[in-house]
């Protein structure tokens, strides 16, 4: 495995390690960190502007274990299948396989519908979900920012590794498509927190207090963020 910096230098450490992991330079930092992209499944390795290969190598073998435990403990990557059953926007759904329906992909008396091979199946389930989100998700954040009497600009579904929601300055946010498969309450509390930040361009008391005024159960909807949103990326 070579790891190319900005700077030209080329760490060549395919012999020390048998896994992929990113690397990424950091231009401010001091030291070497690492973290999980929860999305991909590999670590990722942050390293200063100067830091030699034996230096990059030796860090990551201290933390092999964490690495290990880490990796473990996060849901297995898995696609949309035939028969499968998983809320979508607080309703539970089962998927069902119509090969020759030609009807692309319907919900109907809660069974999601697919038609076409199988092999498509994931992608159109995934492609029906965005393209549901962006409806249902700009209905919600603008109902919310009419109760603030501020102006949405538009909403964007997005496939995003570390953020569920980020509000612009020019007041579009973007949602990130996995939480169409979230509780309804957690889909009203992320709406709530990114709209309030249309008023409120920061975490203050008088933010925390927006949130609240327009869906007053936020902090289930944020607990539950907290310890279950990794659960979201099992799907891909």
């Amino acid at each position: 495995m070579k790891i190319t910096l900005l700077t030209g230098k080329t760490f060549d450490i395919s012999e020390a390690f048998d896994f992929d992991i990113k690397i990424v330079q950091s231009s401010v930092s001091r030291k070497l960190t690492l973290r999980i992209d929860a999305k991909e499944h590999i670590p990722v390795l942050s390293i200063p502007k100067y830091c030699s290969q034996k230096r990059a190598v030796a860090f990551v073998n201290e933390n092999m274990d964490w690495i290990v435990n880490s990796l473990g403990r996060l849901p297995q990557i898995k696609q949309f299948a035939d028969g499968d059953s998983f809320l979508l926007f607080g309703q539970k759904v089962t998927i069902r396989h119509n090969a020759d329906a030609r009807r692309g992909v319907w919900l109907e008396d809660n069974i999601l519908n697919v038609s076409g091979n199988q092999e498509f199946l994931h992608r159109r389930v995934r492609d029906y979900i965005k393209k549901r989100a962006a409806d249902e998700f700009y209905k919600i954040s603008a109902d919310y920012a009419k109760r603030l009497g501020q102006k949405l600009s538009g909403v964007s579904i997005k496939d995003t590794k570390s953020r569920w929601g980020s509000c612009s300055v020019l007041h579009h946010i973007n949602y990130s498509w996995r939480i169409a498969l979230a509780p309804d309450y957690v889909i009203d509390y992320l709406m709530a927190h990114e709209v309030s930040h249309l008023k409120h361009p920061d975490h203050s008391p008088r933010f925390w207090a927006c949130v609240a005024d327009l869906y007053p159960d936020w902090k289930q909807g944020h607990d539950w963020l907290k310890k279950h949103g990794k659960s979201l990326y099992s799907y891909a």
